[in-house]
């Protein structure tokens, strides 16, 4: 049953803003105080803190919405989740392949040590940013001067985390749009290369340095293949909202990093051939329906999520009514104006978090725009699986 967004964006924002800027003040008395005096103490602590707030967004992904994530790997690389540090590279399907990674990270005992490569704006955002900000997460500019010195020195940080912890790497570089597709196929054909039909051109120059930088003390690659069933709409942080339900299939492949070549060219190849293969599991499934041919494990719904969001609501609940108790807040018309205009707050900040979460989507009817008029054979070529990939609404 689907419900209007603003009747649960207000409770649920109320709650998750003011429990996340308790969140984000003890995190930054920590890092002032206790990060300089131990690191370890202060990780093992702000990961408590980091998945007491997560473990929100998590509830609205499994009780909420009631989503269900579909979990295929084999049964050591299964075993192996969440006991040693892993990078993982997935491919970028919808606005919310993050949360569905946390889901997976809370599944296997690393959520709140999981880190991404993020884009630097992200880390403004205001209760989630910051607490990525706090979580080591590696935020980027896209100017490779600068982000490979930032890359450099975060994944010397990360040398001496004292749990697993899982680095999340997004090789295509941007979300999967139609659009984006058209022009990853034209630069595949203007180059000889595979052209892609479910997948853009990863960006391998961030990996490659991931790679060389981390590969002493990560000993595995997460090949992570995401993908939503065709006859489902893609899951948005809004259709969370309104509590829409939706499955997505997700494949995770273990290589050993020693496997990898040791040069950058051999480095690079290897993720390219990589999103190859992945291209080519997503159009097995676009053909026959058959995802992949590994063991499917379902997720479980973690009841942990509802017991944080249940002591969260209690302490939270507590607190507002012995303030308006205490002020009479509410027995003025001052006190309800200043009642009103913290409700419209938290209700643009969430605005501000939805549409930081959502990607551009294209409309079909404006793709051939794009398509180069002055190659038949292109336009062809480019226009085939137009059909087959616009996205239900």
């Amino acid at each position: 049953m689907a419900f209007p967004a603003t009747m649960v964006i207000l409770p649920v924002g109320t709650l998750f803003i003011l429990s996340g800027l308790i969140v984000n003040l003890i995190q930054a008395i920590l890092f002032v105080f206790v990060r300089p005096i131990s690191k370890y103490c202060y990780r093992r602590i702000n990961k408590l803190l980091t998945e007491s707030l997560w473990l929100e967004l998590i509830f609205l992904v499994d009780w909420w919405a009631g989503v269900k994530v579909e979990l295929y790997a084999d049964s050591e690389t299964f075993q192996l989740l969440g006991k040693e540090n892993a990078l993982l590279i997935c491919n970028h399907r919808s606005d919310i392949d993050w949360l569905i990674g946390w889901v997976l990270a809370q599944g296997t005992g690393c959520l709140g040590s999981t880190v991404a490569m993020m884009k630097k704006e992200v880390k403004y955002l205001p209760v989630i940013g910051w607490s990525m900000w706090f979580a080591e997460f590696l935020f980027l500019e896209r100017n490779w001067e600068k982000d490979e010195a930032a890359l450099k020195s975060g994944f010397k940080q990360l040398e001496h985390k004292p749990v697993p912890f899982w680095v999340a790497l997004f090789v295509e570089g941007t979300r999967f749009t139609h659009a984006k597709l058209l022009a990853a196929q034209e630069f595949a054909i203007s180059r000889g290369m595979p052209v892609p039909k479910n997948v853009l051109i990863p960006r391998t120059k961030g990996f490659v340095t991931t790679v060389k930088e981390t590969r002493k003390y990560i000993p595995a690659i997460y090949d992570c293949t995401f993908i939503v069933p065709k006859n489902e709409p893609s899951p948005t942080l809004l259709r969370i909202f309104k509590g829409i339900p939706c499955s997505v299939k997700v494949q995770f492949k273990r290589h050993r990093v020693e496997e990898l070549p040791e040069k950058e060219d051999g480095i690079a190849q290897w993720c390219k051939d990589a999103f190859v293969a992945k291209d080519a599991l997503l159009e097995q499934y676009n053909t026959t329906e058959i995802f992949s041919e590994l063991e499917l494990h379902e997720m479980r719904r973690p009841k942990r999520s509802l017991f944080v969001v249940a002591c969260w609501s209690s302490f939270l609940g507590f607190l507002l009514v012995k303030f308006f108790q205490w002020s009479s807040l509410l027995s003025t018309w001052h006190g309800i104006f200043f009642t009103v205009i913290f409700m419209v707050i938290v209700t643009i900040v969430m605005e501000i978090l939805i549409h930081a979460s959502q990607a551009e989507h294209s409309k079909s009817n404006n793709l051939s725009t794009n398509l180069p008029i002055q190659d038949p054979i292109k336009q062809r070529l480019l226009h085939s699986d137009i059909t087959k990939h616009v996205p239900i609404a």
